[in-house]
Parts: C-alpha cells; sequence; structure tokens
C-alpha cells in the first residue's frame, strides 16, 4: 500500500514507471522486517543499514514524533548518490517502537550528471550527510532550498521526495494500527520470530548444500581495452556461508565501483534466489551469510572514488555467485543474463527554456534455466521495468522509430537465453541534447552454463556508427541513436 502511494504521487517515471525504489520496515534496532515486492530487491539489504546509520549519527535519545530523516552517502546508504533514502521512526506511548524506510532514484542529484567518466564522489552529485529533514513535523526550509537549487530537475526531484515522505507516513499509520490491534508495545518480538522463522529457514537451505570451497571468475569489458577481473570463492560450512571477493580488480577513476552496502546487497540477493527463493525477505536471512571484500577495489572501494554507475559492478556479482555454486547446484542457478541494467541518461533544455534530466532504462535477455528458457527484455537482479514510448516521447525529445526483441540473440542451449531488445530513437530537439550512456557486455558476452552458448554481445549505435559508451555524446536534431541489449546465456549442451 506504501510503494502504491509512493509511485502514484511521484513526479519521475523513475519511481512511477520503472520501479526504481523501494520501502521497508524495520524494528526499533533497525533490522528489516518486510519490504515491498515491486521495487528494487537489493535494496531490502541496504536499507536497514541507512536506518543504523541514522541511529548511530543522531541518536535515538534525539529523535522525535514526526521526524522524518535524509541520507544519500554512498557508503550507508544504496551506492550512489541518486538513491535518496527518508526515513521515519515509529512512536508509541513514548517510545521508539519502529521505522518506515524508503529509497527512490532521484531524477537528478545535481553534478557532472551519472556517467561512467566521473573520477570522484565530488563531480557526482549533491552529497546530504544523515540529517533531518523534518523536525517534529516541520520541514528543513534551508536544506528544501538548497536541494533544490543543485539539481536540474527541482520540482520533479522534491516531488519524488514528498512522495517518499508520504509512503512513511502512511507505513506509520499502518503500523500503528497494527500495535493497537494486538497491543503491542513495539515490534521486537514481533519481528524476531519474523526474523528468526527466515533464518532457520536460511539455515536449513544452506545446512543443505555440500561443505566446500568453490570458486568461480571471469572478465567484464573494462575500460579503454582493459578488463576488469571478478574473482569470489563461496566457502560452506554446515549452515552458514563466507563469500570472498580477493582477486578481483583494484578500484579505478571510473564510476563503476561498488560500495560494500550494494555488494553485500547483490551477494544475498543471489544466495536467497538460489536457496530459499519463497520466503519473506528480512534481516533474518542474513545472518548466516559473510561477504569479504579486500578494501580498494571495485567491490569496496575506499573515498572518495566515484561510484555513480555502481550497477556496473554490482549486477555482474549474482551471476558470479552462480557460477561458482553451478557444479554443486546445477539444478538451482541459471546462466548469465544480458546484464547489468542498460541506461541513457539525456540531459539539455526544453521547448520552455527549462533544463531537464531524464533517464531510460533498457534490459537484455535472462539467462536460462535448468527448466526453461531465459524470459526476453528481462531485469535481474535489478527489477527495472522500461518506460512505454508513449511517455518516453511525450518527456522527452525523442521520437521513438523501433522497438522489438532481437530475435536470435539469446544464446544456445537445450534451454535458450532470452533475447534482448532493439531500440531506435531521433532527435527531434532544437537544441542538442547531452546523452550518457551506460552499456556493459559489449566485448564480454553473458556466458552459458552447462554447456550452453552466449548471448549475442551489445550494440550501441549513434547515426548507424558504433559509439563510444564511456564517453559523452551531443545529440542534435535528427541524429538517432540503436540500442541492442545483451542476450541471455543458454543452459545446456545445444552450444
Amino acid at each position: 500500500e506504501a510503494a502504491k502511494t509512493i509511485q502514484r504521487t511521484s513526479f519521475s517515471t523513475l519511481v512511477n514507471e520503472s520501479n526504481d525504489f523501494a520501502c521497508v520496515v524495520t524494528d526499533a534496532a533497525g533490522h528489516s522486517l518486510v519490504q515491498n515486492t515491486e521495487s528494487i530487491p537489493s535494496f531490502n539489504a541496504c536499507l536497514p543499514v541507512t536506518v543504523q546509520h541514522f541511529l548511530a549519527v543522531i541518536g535515538p535519545e534525539n529523535m522525535n514524533p514526526g521526524d522524518v530523516y535524509i541520507c544519500n552517502d554512498p557508503w550507508v546508504a544504496t551506492g550512489h548518490l541518486n538513491d535518496v533514502t527518508v526515513a521515519k521512526p515509529i512512536f508509541r506511548d513514548g517510545r521508539l517502537a519502529a521505522f518506515a524506510a524508503s529509497t527512490a532514484h532521484a531524477p537528478d542529484i545535481g553534478g557532472k550528471v551519472r556517467s561512467v567518466v566521473a573520477k570522484e564522489l565530488f563531480e557526482e552529485g549533491f552529497q546530504i550527510p544523515a540529517m533531518k529533514l523534518l523536525d517534529r513535523g516541520e520541514a528543513d526550509a534551508t536544506l528544501i532550498r538548497l536541494f533544490r537549487a543543485q539539481v536540474r530537475t527541482p520540482d520533479q526531484t522534491e516531488g519524488d521526495l514528498w512522495a517518499q515522505v508520504t509512503g512513511l507516513n502512511l507505513i506509520e499509520a499502518r503500523v500503528t494500527e497494527l500495535m493497537d490491534e494486538y497491543g503491542l508495545a513495539d515490534l521486537t518480538a514481533f519481528g524476531e520470530d519474523i526474523q528468526g522463522r527466515s533464518e532457520r529457514a536460511m539455515r536449513a537451505a544452506m545446512a543443505a548444500v555440500p561443505d566446500g570451497r568453490y570458486e568461480a571468475a571471469f572478465d567484464t569489458d573494462g575500460f579503454e581495452g582493459r578488463p576488469l577481473h571478478y574473482q569470489c570463492a563461496v566457502t560452506v560450512t554446515g549452515d552458514r556461508v563466507r563469500v570472498d571477493f580477493t582477486g578481483t580488480s583494484a578500484q579505478i577513476p571510473r564510476a563503476i565501483n561498488c560500495t560494500m552496502t550494494y555488494t553485500f546487497a547483490m551477494v544475498s540477493y543471489a544466495l536467497k534466489c538460489a536457496l530459499l527463493p519463497d520466503v519473506p525477505n528480512n534481516d533474518g536471512i542474513f545472518r548466516c551469510m559473510e561477504v569479504f571484500a579486500p578494501e580498494g577495489t571495485i567491490v569496496n572501494p575506499t573515498r572518495p572514488v566515484s561510484v555513480g554507475g555502481r550497477m556496473a559492478t554490482g549486477h555482474y556479482l549474482p551471476t558470479l555467485i552462480f557460477q561458482a555454486l553451478a557444479p554443486v547446484l546445477p539444478e538451482k542457478v541459471m546462466a548469465a543474463c544480458g546484464s547489468p541494467l542498460w541506461s541513457i541518461i539525456q540531459t539539455g533544455v526544453d521547448k520552455r527554456g527549462r533544463t531537464y534530466a531524464n533517464t531510460l532504462f533498457f534490459n537484455g535477455g535472462m539467462g536460462a534455466l535448468p527448466s526453461k528458457p531465459g524470459e526476453s527484455c528481462y531485469s535481474w537482479p535489478s527489477n527495472i521495468s522500461n518506460v512505454p514510448v508513449e511517455l518516453v516521447e511525450r518527456n522527452t525529445p525523442l521520437f521513438v522509430h523501433r522497438k522489438a526483441l532481437r530475435q536470435g540473440s539469446g544464446g544456445a542451449g537445450v534451454h535458450p537465453g532470452g533475447e534482448g531488445q532493439e531500440v531506435v530513437f531521433e532527435s527531434e530537439s532544437d537544441t542538442p541534447i547531452g546523452v550518457i550512456f551506460m552499456a556493459e557486455r559489449l566485448t564480454h558476452p553473458a556466458a552459458g552454463l552447462e554447456g550452453g552458448g552466449p548471448g549475442a554481445l551489445g550494440e550501441v549505435l549513434v547515426d548507424d556508427v558504433p559509439a563510444d559508451v564511456r564517453a559523452d555524446h551531443m545529440l542534435t536534431r535528427g541524429q538517432t541513436i540503436t540500442v541492442r541489449t545483451p542476450g541471455g546465456g543458454g543452459y545446456g549442451g545445444g552450444a
């Protein structure tokens, strides 16, 4: 209900169409109890970290009814500045009982625009440390004015922020009703029961995996002809698992570095998908998991390196985990997907003379499963939706000439990989449009499993000429962009 409220009151298609947001309920200590379904699944592991950060920085003794806290620090939130997290304490009889929290991808966060060429966090936009957005119900007008002054889309960005707060208010009302109905002083005992059930189920699933050390490694597109290397060891001991990323590439001065909060979230999501997909998501799931990544690597970078495109690293991690577990759990993992998620970010001046920023997402094919072919144009592991053509043409100076499946782009196999998509845009703008691509698998395809073939490589063309996706571009009237997303890997010996 809160998620639908956020979607229906938000201003940007990032939230109301693409579902790039999430909301959770935590107990008074910041441990998650429940998350909405139509959202980014990895945020279930990120949001509790941010709530616990609010507790540490602001302090429970300084929290009051009507407060709302805000933060977008990539190292304690969801990994990049564009995701703005807000949380509201819920009180009962004057005592802190729970939190409602939400994160959403802002239409714009200022700075250079989210681009893989950024070298430092300072280029990437407005940084908001943990602070109060509302104090006892009163908004910090200075913070709002400052926020609006930093971004290209002040009305959309502020509108989405208040949509999140509206969702938190609804959660507060419903949780209060729940506590009233069952006579609960807080959600601690209730939460311990829910989390305990999930923890026991996850430990049982983990204990069913043979003890051992399972390894995987692969390279990805990287930069300037130099691939990035990913390596992990998954060690199962009884009902516990440790994932170690030693050997993974060092952090680089490009915005694909993935902070540890997002790294843990991607690992925990992959393990849950493989071992316990049908049990509710909450903090209990994570208690048998340990993730280690050497400091200074692309999966645990140090400040102030850029992180705006952290999904270009984070979205590879579930595939890495699956490849490590494939020899021992071949029936529970799938081939590589045509991910990470692709996007085109456009900036410019509209017909009314106002600056704008817009993000369009594109999905590749899903990897094939042991039991069936991969889905086409499927967002995994991000759960992001594409914006309908009609809204693209209404909200941007782009005309869509074509949007179709890339026939034959899925990898061969007993079960073929899912197909990518082809989308062709043309600029109808009288002023130049700044265009930034985020695209992967242009040189390293999505691998198959158990003898399945790789998916087709992705392609990005400007006026039918291959484009450098690691550079910024300017698009003028009549120029076209062609996007061909990668296919997913196949499963089984049809390669």
